[in-house]
C-alpha cells in the first residue's frame, strides 16, 4: 500500500444523543475514504487501527451534557472515539515514526488522522499480546493499579470487595489484591463470572448478585467483620450495602457507577451517614490523573504477567461490524471479561 494513496476507511458513526438504553441502531457502520499520508504543515500522525476497547464510560458519552469533565460528549453525524492499538503509517511529529506501536484514543475506524498526541503512548514491550493494550496494560489496568494502590493504599489481610468484579478493571483490582495479601470477594452478573472469579482469577469468594435478594445480608455474609476496602464499579443499591458494611476507617475508591449510565433519573443513596460513623474516606478518581504513573505501572505489572501471577481474560469480536453490538453487550454485562474489538491484524 503506497504512501499517500487514497484508500477505503470503514467507521462506526455516532447517530445521535441517547436517553435510557443505547441501542445498536444508535450507531452506524459505514465506509469513507482517508489519504494515507499525514497533512503538509500538521504536526498530525496518521495510524491503522489494530484492536478498539469498549468501555463502559463510552455510555456516558452518549449523553449530551454541559459540566465539564475530563472526556466530551460524542458529536452526532461524527466517528466515535474510544482507546485502542494502532499501528505508525506515517507521522509529523517527533516523538513518533512509521511503524511504532501505540495506545491512546483514537477513531472507531479502519485508519485514524490523530492531530493530538496528548495521553497517546508508545508500546515498547511486544512480548506480550497487543490487546492487552487495550486492558491489561492499557487505561483499564492503569484504573485499576491507581484506584487500588494509590486511593486505597491496601494492607496486607485487609478485606477486599469489588462489584463488577470480572470485567476489564475489576479482574485486576482482584489480582493485585491477592498480590498484596489480602482477602478478596467479589460480585458478578452470572454463573459463569462467579466460577471464573474463583477458578481463574483467584479470588477467596464471589456471588452473583442478581440471586440476591438482600445484598445487605449477602456482604455480611462474606464479611462479618466488615469490609476494609470497596472497589467501586456499580453505585445504586450495591453502594448502599456497602456502606452499611465498612469497617471503621475503610476506604472506597469510586471507579465507576455502571447501574446508573443508563438511568434516565439516577438512584439516590441512602446510607450516606456510615461515613461519618464510620470514618470511611470515600473518593472519586479519574485514571488520567495518574498518567504519570505509567513506568512504575509497567514495572509492577510486566514481571507478574511473566511470571503467570497475573491472568487476564478478553471477550474478542471480529470486525468493526461487530463493534456496536460489543459496546451494547458490555452495558448490559453480557461480555466475560474485557471486550475488546479486532480491527486488523497488527
Amino acid at each position: 500500500m503506497a504512501s499517500g494513496e487514497e484508500v477505503s476507511n470503514k467507521q462506526v458513526i455516532f447517530k445521535d444523543y441517547v436517553t435510557g438504553f443505547p441501542k445498536e441502531s444508535d450507531m452506524l457502520v459505514r465506509t469513507g475514504t482517508i489519504r494515507l499520508k499525514v497533512p503538509d504543515g500538521s504536526n498530525a500522525i496518521l495510524v491503522k487501527n489494530l484492536y478498539m476497547s469498549c468501555d463502559p464510560y463510552l455510555r456516558v458519552r452518549m449523553t449530551k451534557f454541559d459540566v465539564p469533565i475530563y472526556f466530551s460528549p460524542f458529536t452526532p453525524g461524527s466517528v466515535m472515539s474510544g482507546h485502542g492499538v494502532a499501528k505508525v503509517l506515517d507521522s509529523a511529529h517527533s516523538d513518533f515514526k512509521k511503524g511504532d506501536l501505540v495506545w491512546g484514543v483514537t477513531g472507531w475506524e479502519e485508519y485514524s488522522l490523530l492531530t493530538s498526541t496528548e495521553g497517546l503512548f508508545k508500546i515498547e514491550h511486544t512480548d506480550v499480546p497487543l490487546s492487552y493494550y487495550t486492558g491489561l496494560l492499557g487505561m483499564p489496568g492503569m484504573t485499576a493499579y491507581a484506584g487500588f494502590y494509590e486511593v486505597c493504599s491496601a494492607k496486607k489481610g485487609e478485606h477486599v470487595f469489588i462489584s463488577a468484579a470480572s470485567g476489564a478493571v475489576g479482574q485486576l483490582v482482584g489480582q493485585f489484591a491477592k498480590l498484596a495479601g489480602c482477602y478478596v470477594v467479589g460480585s458478578a452478573g452470572s454463573k459463569e463470572k462467579v466460577d471464573l472469579l474463583k477458578t481463574k482469577l483467584g479470588f477467596d469468594e464471589a456471588f452473583n448478585y442478581k440471586e440476591e435478594h438482600d445484598l445487605d445480608a449477602a456482604l455480611k455474609r462474606y464479611f462479618p467483620e466488615g469490609i476494609d476496602i470497596y472497589f467501586e464499579n456499580v453505585g445504586g443499591k450495591m453502594l448502599d450495602a456497602v456502606l452499611l458494611n465498612m469497617k471503621m476507617h475503610g476506604r472506597i475508591a469510586a471507579c465507576g457507577m455502571v447501574s446508573q449510565y443508563n438511568l434516565e433519573k439516577p438512584e439516590g443513596v441512602h446510607n450516606l451517614f456510615s461515613l461519618i460513623l464510620k470514618r470511611v474516606r470515600m473518593e472519586g478518581f479519574v485514571v488520567f490523573d495518574y498518567d504519570h504513573l505509567y513506568p512504575k505501572f509497567l514495572d509492577t505489572v510486566l514481571p507478574a504477567i511473566r511470571e503467570g501471577k497475573i491472568v487476564y481474560i478478553e471477550d474478542t469480536v471480529q470486525g468493526l461490524d461487530n463493534a456496536p453490538a460489543a459496546i451494547i453487550g458490555v452495558f448490559s454485562g453480557r461480555n466475560i471479561g474485557k471486550q475488546v474489538v479486532a480491527v486488523a491484524p497488527p
